[in-house]
């Protein structure tokens, strides 16, 4: 049993938002990262009078929660918009708000049942480092050279690994979970780019489909097989694979 696993079991747990009770701590944790702590154009406080933020996704989504052992308390959340059983036609919010590039991926030709968009991916501020290092990316973007640039980067992916669990890999862990049991096998996203990059340390990179968007912020649509991610990471990042399938026991893909 690796380092990350052992990490992911001593101070995590998921679980699936699939009660009243648990989707208002869905809600309040977006309201408190999306109102409250970052100020997203778009998530004014003002419009959540309950301190709940909720949207017309919600109704045909699954959502998860991370709960910290130590404390007890709730500290991030995510969710799959799965398609709309009365209207599957319905676009997901990556088709309405992203220039997507179809030579790239043709989301139209995707299967749709098995077609889902991973959103509100949060944390709260006090369990997020990474939003520090993504600072510190796009400031080093600014004053480094292509050349140096790469060496950063492996310096960085180096000092990620040996730095242990990343709270965003255990979410996805939650993610993985909720698609084994909708039999979603494509998974859509838009996220900021840096984040992308970080995830990509865990063979968690997902495939640019579209350019860079201001869309609460700049972000990029991106795709992935799942099937595929799943494949690269028990191949290159096997701590990885065990902490995002539970050691496969949410996994898509057979293991010989």
């Amino acid at each position: 049993m690796n380092d990350l696993y052992q990490n992911f079991q001593k101070f995590f747990e998921i679980v699936i938002a699939d009660t009243a009770e648990l989707l208002e701590h869905v809600y309040r944790i977006r309201y408190q990262v999306l109102c409250i702590e970052q100020r997203l154009p778009g998530f004014d406080p003002a419009h959540c009078p309950d301190e709940k933020e909720r949207d017309n996704y919600d109704s045909h989504s699954c959502h998860v929660l991370l709960r910290h052992r130590p404390s007890g308390d709730f500290i991030g959340t995510a969710r799959l918009i799965l398609p709309a059983l009365s209207k599957p036609e319905k676009p997901l919010p990556v088709e309405l708000y992203s220039q997507t590039d179809p030579m790239l991926c043709d989301i139209k030709a995707l299967p749709r049942q098995q077609t889902a968009e991973i959103s509100r991916f949060l944390i709260k501020s006090q369990f997020d480092r990474r939003r520090d290092e993504r600072r510190r990316e796009d400031r080093r973007k600014e004053t480094t050279d292509a050349a140096s640039e790469k060496r950063s980067t492996q310096d960085r992916r180096s000092s990620d690994r040996r730095s242990g669990l990343t709270i965003g890999l255990v979410l996805m862990s939650g993610v993985m979970r909720m698609s084994v049991k909708y039999n979603i096998r494509h998974w859509l996203i838009v996220t900021e780019p840096a984040v992308n990059k970080l995830m990509g340390f865990y063979g968690l990179d997902f495939n640019p489909i579209g350019p860079p968007i201001d869309y609460h912020g700049i972000r990029r649509p991106y795709y992935a097989k799942v099937e595929d991610i799943l494949e690269k990471m028990y191949n290159e990042h096997r701590d990885a694979w065990e902490v995002v399938t539970d050691r496969g026991a949410y996994s898509l893909i057979r293991i010989n």
